[in-house]
């Protein structure tokens, strides 16, 4: 089979019966080149030169960087990158790198700020950079002398987990307090309750996931040594509650004005968005996904691991035994109130950050942040775009209010470049028929105009 040229013009390889390779084993595939792993694949999944192609472009990440960062790469994904514009957070400007492909996103963030903005601004707050790792114990015999076999030893396992990160230590970060949990054994033959010991680390301004591990995995022969015990799990905990951050926002009605209402029916659009999301879940895990919205572009662009977040918002939502909103607002004296609380366990050193270039960049257009202003700012960005759904939701409702943009989505999909975007967009929006069948036709009746 020939070789692939670099920009993928040749023609996919074949098997000498005329077939393209299959199957899913290939050995020794991670040692390959990235150019040899494009065209065994090729091979196997029957790509054609433009599809080839498409995975030698690599953007703004390179490839040599790709090949560093996971294995078995072979190309890259763009999503675009936007701007969340008007933000005041503690009297403090932030222009907002996002990395998301949903439409009406950024321009709806945006927009929500702006408004916040005339009132003042977000006011925001966050929690220490704590992390939780957890090390499970097995066959442990008494509970209660395993226990206290781990609280006797507290000093002593804080030493050994934070021998494995000096520096961190020395930054004023590490290991401070362990936690001794214990839980009613689920199902099973033998019932022996679940003990955990927490370990707890301050990790400054990294996410901090191998941090706790490596000290998880570095206490725990320690562990089954004083409780006689086994240790099965060592790892850290994604429900990262002792790294909250909090943003507030009040606006007068008088700045809610829109879509031909008052600002105050408008306000109470908003409030009734929120008790429903507070009454229900179905509702809340909807309320939720649109703060995630936010939270989730910003990770991206920043180099986060946005599923970490994810996962600890929606077990944080649920902490008390029913899923809840994220935030809440509520209509006090001539105000609108909102305010939102979550888990970020981001950062700002280490892993993708340190080798992604649009990552890096990201981080500066923030003025390079220390993890806990991050934090801050995306805890903003989650209310605003909160914000900007209620408040479309509790009016006119989230197609109308986000109906331009969408229709510029569409007719970009029928073909549309340039100054026809915006005219097909509108015709569309006026037509009320935002599809893609509509927008060809109207593009096609512009053209022939023209």
């Amino acid at each position: 089979m020939s070789q692939g040229s670099s920009d993928g013009s040749a023609m996919v390889p074949q098997s000498a019966e005329g077939a393209a390779d299959s199957g899913s084993r290939i050995a020794g595939f991670y040692k390959l080149p990235t150019d040899e792993k494009i065209r065994q694949i090729a091979a196997r999944c029957g790509l054609d030169a433009e599809d080839v192609r498409a995975l030698h472009a690599h953007g703004a990440l390179p490839k040599d960087i790709a090949e560093r960062m996971i294995e078995n790469a072979i190309g890259t994904i763009e999503i675009p990158l936007g701007v969340g514009l008007n933000f005041l957070i503690n009297g403090k400007d932030y222009l907002v790198p996002m990395a998301i492909e949903e439409p009406s996103v950024v321009a709806a963030v945006s927009f929500a700020a702006k408004i916040v903005r005339e009132a003042g601004g977000f006011s925001a707050d966050v929690d220490r950079q704590v992390m939780i790792s957890q090390v499970q114990v097995t066959e442990y015999g008494d509970l209660a002398t395993a226990k206290k076999a781990i609280e006797d030893s507290k000093e002593e396992l804080l030493a050994l987990a934070n021998s494995f990160h000096p520096s961190l230590v020395a930054r004023g970060g590490g290991a401070f307090d362990i936690e001794v949990r214990s839980m009613p054994a689920p199902e099973g033959p033998d019932g022996e309750p679940i003990l955990v010991l927490q370990l707890l680390v301050d990790t400054q301004d990294a996410m901090g996931a191998n941090i706790v591990n490596t000290m998880a995995e570095g206490v725990a022969p320690m562990v089954e040594q004083r409780t006689g015990g086994r240790v099965f799990l060592r790892i850290l905990s994604n429900l990262a509650d002792r790294r909250c951050a909090r943003a507030t926002c009040k606006i007068p009605f008088g700045l809610l004005e829109d879509f031909g209402q008052s600002g105050e029916r408008i306000a109470y659009g908003v409030w009734q968005a929120s008790r429903f999301a507070e009454a229900d879940p179905y509702r809340a895990a909807t309320h939720n996904k649109g703060i995630m919205n936010g939270v989730d572009a910003v990770a991206l662009a920043t180099g986060n691991d946005w599923r970490a977040i994810e996962a600890g918002a929606h077990a944080f939502a649920a902490r008390d035994g029913r899923y809840k909103p994220l935030s809440v607002w509520r209509m006090e004296a001539g105000h609108l109130v909102g305010s939102i609380e979550l888990p970020l366990q981001v950062g700002t050193v280490g892993g993708p950050i340190r080798v992604h270039p649009t990552a890096k960049l990201a981080l500066k257009m923030l003025g390079n942040p220390g993890a806990r202003e991050l934090s801050l700012v995306m805890a903003a960005v989650g209310l605003a775009q909160n914000f900007a759904a209620v408040r479309a939701l509790g009016s006119v409702g989230i197609q109308k209010g986000h109906m331009a943009m969408h229709a510029r989505c569409v007719a970009v999909t029928a073909g549309a470049r340039g100054e026809l975007v915006e005219r097909v967009a509108k015709r569309m929006v006026e037509s009320g028929n935002i599809k893609v069948e509509a927008a060809k036709a109207f593009l096609a009746e512009i053209v022939a105009g023209a």
